[in-house]
């Protein structure tokens, strides 16, 4: 069902704008919280999980959330979903020690990932092609400015009231939410009919993909997650690419398979998976390692690093409002995803040559993220409506899951690697202060000396080190310059649906 050109649904978009910002805060208003979060929670379980399974559970069932709307209908499951986050959210401001918390996230996770699907899906139902660029404009604008700032927000609570109405102040708004979409949405069908007394769900597909993803999430946070001696990375990184092969050979064999590999065959729709892979790559490299040299290196507060990232708060705003603009004006969808790139390109090279030549200068370093923002804008709704324009209706729910999978996916594993390579290159820039300390201990130097040497020393491997993972984090988006070669050439209204 589609609502006419003339009665745009706005109340219905209000509240599907309302919970994917909820869904996105909740991956990074933490941040801020979790010093308080150690003094008052007993549990030796490490604080890292209170993160990483939130970030693990959303991202492995995004692909069961596209599979079951494409047989149930997407209003049903997203529905489920708010209950779920909502059930998680009152459970982790409950939690009395770590472990509940943790398992409270997990819950919580089941629910935001698929919010983070459902609220593109649900374009479907509410707008004609025509409309949902622009409007899927504003839904990833929504996304990226909430989780850039979750930290704010997190800091806000925390000093005036307490960690846990972090989690609690979702609950008013998604309780909306819920009501306000139960009456609005339209039901529309479901893409498929299942089988009569059954629905045709891949669970062993399902099963592997599950396993494979938390194998390789859990391998990326490694380091941070304390894990039993017998979870070696190696094995994390063995098994997830034997479940990998598994689930691919299971993919090419189900009658009804959770994540149909002919959607990847059309060249246009692997083209968008992969530029949405690339751009979780690049949006987290940029959130996480240049608040990280602006605090360890450069010794800003976290909230004033937190507003060193507005150019690209503001970048992400205006070009995804103009990006819907621009779609409906008719722009071709293979120009405007060049034109991202190149930003995208442009910044992380802007990047590069600021910790080069002016390390020590927050503000240009600020200034250098306006045109990633500006990239990542004009390409949140690119990757949708593509993958949604050439995919068939029966796959709509899965074609729009799996983007987005990826694009969490390479965030997780981009900046994992990224941060091995900076810690691998910050290490061995800091190994002449071992004969600096050797030095002080001698006498040949002061102990007032000391302390401000290795500062300046910080300051300067940070800088050093962030040049090549900025570099290579360039390297990603000029291969996601490249793979726009395979975009469709057309309007996105003369796209094949």
């Amino acid at each position: 069902m589609e609502i006419p050109n003339d009665r745009p649904p706005l109340l219905p978009f209000g509240m599907l704008v309302l919970v994917l910002v909820l869904a996105a805060l909740d991956q990074t208003i933490l941040s801020t919280a979790l010093p308080v979060m150690a003094r008052e929670l007993p549990g030796r379980w490490p604080l890292a999980w209170v993160f990483s399974t939130y970030l693990l559970a959303a991202t492995v069932v995004i692909a069961l959330y596209g599979r079951l709307a494409d047989l149930l209908g997407s209003k049903p499951m997203l529905l489920a979903a708010i209950g779920l986050f909502l059930a998680g959210s009152l459970a982790c401001g409950a939690s009395r020690d770590l472990p509940q918390l943790v398992l409270a996230r997990a819950l919580q996770g089941a629910g935001g990932g698929g919010l983070m699907t459902l609220t593109m899906l649900t374009m479907v139902d509410l707008f004609p092609p025509e409309q949902r660029g622009r409007y899927q404009a504003l839904l990833g604008a929504a996304y990226g400015v909430s989780t850039m700032f979750g930290p704010l927000v997190g800091g806000a609570l925390v000093e005036h009231l307490s960690w846990r109405w972090a989690f609690w102040m979702n609950v008013p708004p998604a309780l909306l939410a819920w009501g306000v979409l139960a009456q609005t949405l339209p039901s529309g069908p479901a893409s498929e009919d299942p089988p009569p007394g059954r629905v045709a769900i891949d669970w062993l597909g399902a099963a592997l993909l599950a396993g494979a993803l938390s194998s390789l999430l859990l391998a990326t946070q490694h380091g941070n997650l304390n894990l039993p001696e017998r979870l070696s990375l190696w094995l994390l990184l063995v098994l997830g690419a034997k479940l990998t092969l598994a689930f691919l050979w299971r993919q090419r064999r189900a009658a009804h398979p959770l994540l149909p590999l002919s959607l990847f065959a059309r060249p246009a729709y692997a083209a968008a998976s992969f530029i949405g892979l690339a751009m979780g790559v690049a949006l987290y490299a940029a959130v996480v390692f240049l608040p990280q040299y602006l605090q360890a290196g450069l010794h800003l507060s976290p909230t004033a690093s937190a507003w060193h990232l507005l150019p690209l708060m503001a970048g992400v705003t205006a070009a995804a409002v103009a990006s819907g603009r621009l779609l409906r004006a008719r722009m071709r969808v293979a120009v405007l995803a060049r034109a991202a790139c190149a930003l995208m390109l442009l910044s992380f090279g802007l990047l590069v040559a600021v910790l080069h030549w002016l390390p020590g200068t927050p503000m240009a370093l600020s200034a250098g993220l306006l045109p990633l923002g500006l990239g990542l804008g004009l390409l949140f709704p690119v990757v949708t409506v593509v993958a949604q324009r050439v995919s068939p209706a029966q796959h709509m729910g899965i074609a729009t899951a799996a983007p987005v999978m990826l694009r969490s996916l390479g965030g997780a594993c981009g900046v994992a690697l990224l941060a091995a390579l900076l810690a691998r290159l910050v290490k061995d820039e800091l190994a002449p202060l071992h004969a600096l300390a050797g030095a002080a201990g001698a006498g040949r130097m002061t102990a007032s000396t000391v302390p401000a040497a290795v500062a300046q020393a910080i300051a300067s491997a940070l800088a050093h080190g962030l040049q090549p993972v900025f570099a290579c984090t360039a390297a990603a988006a000029l291969l996601a310059l490249l793979a726009c070669r395979w975009l469709p050439q057309q309007q996105a209204r003369a796209l094949p649906s």
